[in-house]
This record gives C-alpha cells, structure tokens and sequence, in this order.
C-alpha cells in the first residue's frame, strides 16, 4: 500500500503541495496562498469568562437562569470571537487571478507593487500613514500586514492593507500569480 493509498483509507487530505504530480500543479496553480486570521486562545478565554460573568449575574434568579446564563453568555461570546477571527487572505490563479482579503475580491490586474510589513511598519500604515480611502482588513492581534498599491485608474482607493502573519509568503503568491 503507497502512502497515498494509505491517506485516502485513513479519509485523510494533503495539502496541494503533497498532492501528486499532474493534480499538485494543478491544485498549487489553483490557490497558492490561504491563511485564516484566527482570534488569539486569550480571547476564547474571555469568551469563557464572559459566560462566567453573565451566570453570576443571574445567580440571585436561580440554578436554572445561572445555568442558561453560562452557557447562553459563553456561546454568544464564542460565536463573537469566531465569526471575528474566522477572516480568510487568499490569491486564487488561474485566468484574472484574484487576492481574496475577507469580503474584497480583488483582480491582481488592478494591484501594483506588494511590500511585507514588519510589525513597526505595519503599526506605523495603521496610524500615522494611514489613508482614510485605503481598504484595511485589520486584526490588532496579528503584528505583520502585506500592503498592496492599487493602481486602476478608476478606483479611488490608494493602497489595501491585509495583516497577515505570513506577509513573505503572500508578496511571493501574488508575485507569482501575476507572472
């Protein structure tokens, strides 16, 4: 039994890289960039604690309202924290590639220049030389960012910052998109 037999039995998936030849060149052409910007492990602890926090509210109700209260408040909370850290970066290939940042599609053919963000210079694009036209999809809790120049001439839109903990290996996807 191959390796790859042995995966597919255990209903096992390989990234596309580990796919074999014909299907990975077709697989990594397809998406050569994903990342999900998910919410830090502290914040799910405050999730947690927030239902704490709503059960003691109702603990002078009862049992039943400190119980319902617990779990009602901890899976609101859960559901905040997961609908906000479940934000997907992605550059799709294949004719008219496209940087998927959150909600934006974007068509590489109406992005310029990429340049990876260090922690200081992405906290300094998200202050003092922010542009208030820029699209930014910003995590506070994610350091690094890939800014984007945009250079259609129809759209106002300067430039789009995207965080990402990864910003080298996403300036390399849409560098090697585009070629």
């Amino acid at each position: 039994m191959s390796a790859l037999s042995f995966v597919h039995s255990q209903g096992l998936t390989l990234p596309a890289t580990a796919a074999p030849g014909p299907l990975r060149a077709k697989l990594v052409g397809m998406q050569p960039y994903e990342e999900r910007l998910t919410a830090p492990r502290s914040w799910w602890f405050v999730a947690v604690l927030t239902g704490v926090a709503l059960g003691l509210i109702l603990l002078p109700l009862g049992t039943l309202p400190l119980l319902a209260g617990l779990v009602g408040g901890t899976a609101l909370a859960a559901v905040a924290v997961s609908s906000y850290g479940s934000v997907r970066v992605r550059v799709v290939g294949g004719t008219g590639g496209v940087l998927i940042a959150g909600e934006a599609r974007v068509p590489l053919e109406a992005l310029g220049t990429a340049y990876a963000l260090d922690a200081e210079e992405a906290r300094a694009w998200r202050t003092h030389k922010a542009d208030p036209r820029a699209f930014m999809l910003l995590r506070g809790y994610v350091p690094t960012a890939v800014r984007v120049e945009v250079t259609d001439p129809a759209d106002p839109t300067p430039y789009i910052y995207v965080s990402t903990r990864s910003p080298e290996r996403l300036v390399a996807a849409l560098s090697a998109v585009r070629a």
